[in-house]
């Protein structure tokens, strides 16, 4: 069945490297050979990338590395949220890493956040990261750490760690270009006589909230890593975990921030909407009540009685509209003054 397998776990796998002493060996590695090659050395570790890997892609592989069945299964199926799982000898951990879309007008736009997944399976002697989504490449994390020999060399829980790094990294650049967003939000919010749609705001929202999802759910499974949950993360790799965490923090109470700020903005919108649409409805009132005047003297001098009063007077329709030009004018003094027109 292996030779079958071959063709399309190639396509899937991104790279494959065995590292000893924190230095690449050369050569171009299958998975079953690195892993042998490593465990033939004693020393070293094999790190696997895979991006979207089907059930039949990376069955071969799960199979050599006595993968346990339900974390393939949540790396294949790829809705998962963030957490840390421990499976005999193994440690698997997903992370959602995120992506700012950026446009040209940020109030008009309809996605700002797009998120993926990523998978990563620990174990004495391997790392395997699988990707979900075009936008989680760890082709620099794995460069920075090949530059880094020392760090390479403490296993790994180093790939882990740089990963998780990578990704908490890119919350905190998300955030600060939302924040931006939501800035000029502001401003055209506060702008006098600006017109603000509160959809827009709640379009905001959303990725916000988007956003919430991938990184709330993080703060435990990074705070185990913290506490030593698992002998596969020695004690000098955990306190790099810890600045992972403290940076976590920091963007979980800039979300936090974010929301209430919409909601804040939203308040507003709708409090603006709500003047503007009382300015109005006074406007239309003040000329409603002007043009009431002529209407109701016309209405009067048009039931045709025989006896009315001036209704054969030489000067009386003269009278009558100087009688309503000088009502219309005091109204409208009178709703000018009160700042109804």
């Amino acid at each position: 069945m292996l030779p079958k397998l071959r063709v399309p776990i190639a396509r899937s796998v991104v790279d494959c490297a065995v590292y000893v002493d924190g230095k690449r060996l050369p050569g171009h590695w299958s998975h079953e050979a690195a892993l042998a090659e490593v465990r033939r050395r004693g020393e070293g570790f094999v790190w696997i990338g895979l991006h979207r890997p089907d059930a039949e892609q990376i069955t071969g592989i799960a199979d050599v590395f006595d993968l346990h069945e339900l974390a393939v299964e949540d790396a294949v199926q790829a809705h998962q949220r963030p957490k840390l799982e421990r499976y005999d000898d193994t440690l698997f951990m997903v992370l959602k890493p995120v992506c700012y879309v950026g446009h040209a007008q940020p109030t008009t736009a309809n996605e700002i956040v797009k998120t993926g997944e990523l998978m990563v399976f620990v174990g004495t002697d391997f790392v395997i990261t699988v990707r979900h989504g075009e936008h989680s490449s760890l082709s620099d994390v794995r460069r920075r750490l090949e530059a880094d020999r020392e760090q390479l060399a403490l296993g790994p829980a180093a790939v882990l760690h740089a990963v998780a790094d990578h990704v908490v990294d890119k919350y905190l650049d998300v955030t600060e270009a939302i924040e931006d967003d939501i800035d000029e939000m502001e401003r055209e919010v506060f702008t006098p006589r600006s017109v603000m749609d509160a959809e827009q705001i709640y379009v905001m929202k959303r990725e916000v909230l988007e956003l919430r999802r991938a990184v709330a759910p993080l703060a435990g499974p990074l705070r185990k890593l913290t506490e030593g949950y698992s002998s596969l993360v020695p004690h000098e790799v955990r306190s790099y975990f810890r600045d992972v965490d403290d940076h976590l923090s920091t963007v979980t109470e800039r979300v936090a921030g974010f929301n209430e700020l919409l909601s804040s903005l939203v308040d507003a919108v709708l409090a603006k909407t709500t003047m503007r649409q009382n300015n109005d409805m006074r406007r239309i009132t003040s000329y409603a009540a002007i043009i009431t005047v002529p209407t109701m003297i016309a209405g009067i001098y048009g039931m045709n009685f025989d006896f009315m009063p001036e209704l054969h007077w030489e000067y009386g329709y003269p009278a009558v509209l100087l009688v309503i030009a000088t009502i219309c004018v005091t109204l409208f003094r009178v709703f000018r003054r009160n700042q109804w027109l």
